[in-house]
């Protein structure tokens, strides 16, 4: 090797050495600055809860093949049914009626991107569960959907879910403030998804 390349080489070599050592620590205490704390992940899915049992969360996830509607989550209209891939039945499809965004005016077909129930084969109904057993469905790709609990995070930021929160002429949105809630979510999951022990359930009107 010409003595130039070398003096230019051995540098750039030190460099990289050291940006490799100093890499090292710094990957250790970015997994370190969260550490497990099931007592903090419990009282932050309580935190979520809330939400997760507002109508405009519940009347998609609640018992039965069909959605439900309105702030007293009445049985929807039409006779709308869940349908083998969660998009309806026959003509009467979700997009039919449900566009990518809420249409103008009072009580009008609300509307977000991929407006659909959960599969029959993965309904992710938690009506009447505990505080605890809605946990641990969150937490079980066997029923969530095949998702981790960082997927959960994700999906909790889509604008299917963050429609919650402004749903339309004629209903209420969600009134915990959406930046708590995605907070509480993600605080959740990296302080280990631990789950309340409570077994407050919930129950929504029959019709």
């Amino acid at each position: 090797m010409k003595r130039s390349q070398s003096v230019f080489l051995a540098p750039l070599i030190a460099i990289v050495l050291v940006c490799v050592f100093l890499s090292v620590p710094m990957v250790r205490v970015a997994a370190q600055e969260t550490p497990r704390d099931d007592a903090a992940a419990a009282a932050a899915f309580e935190a979520v809860v809330p939400v997760l049992r507002h109508p405009r969360c519940m009347n998609c996830h609640s018992v039965g093949d069909f959605p439900r509607q309105g702030d007293d989550s009445h049985r929807h209209t039409m006779q709308v049914h869940r349908g083998p891939d969660g998009h309806g039945v026959n003509a009467v499809k979700c997009n039919t009626c449900h566009q990518d965004h809420n249409l103008v005016g009072l009580h009008m077909p609300p509307g977000a991107p991929d407006w659909e129930l959960p599969t029959p084969a993965m309904p992710m109904i938690w009506e009447k569960l505990s505080d605890r057993q809605l946990c641990e469905l969150f937490k079980d790709p066997r029923r969530n959907g095949h998702r981790t609990v960082e997927e959960i995070v994700g999906h909790m930021h889509t604008p299917l879910v963050l429609w919650g929160w402004a749903p339309g002429d004629g209903r209420t949105p969600i009134p915990t403030p959406q930046d708590s809630f995605l907070l509480h979510v993600q605080e959740w999951v990296a302080k280990g998804a631990a789950c309340p022990l409570g077994e407050r359930a919930s129950h929504l009107p029959r019709h």
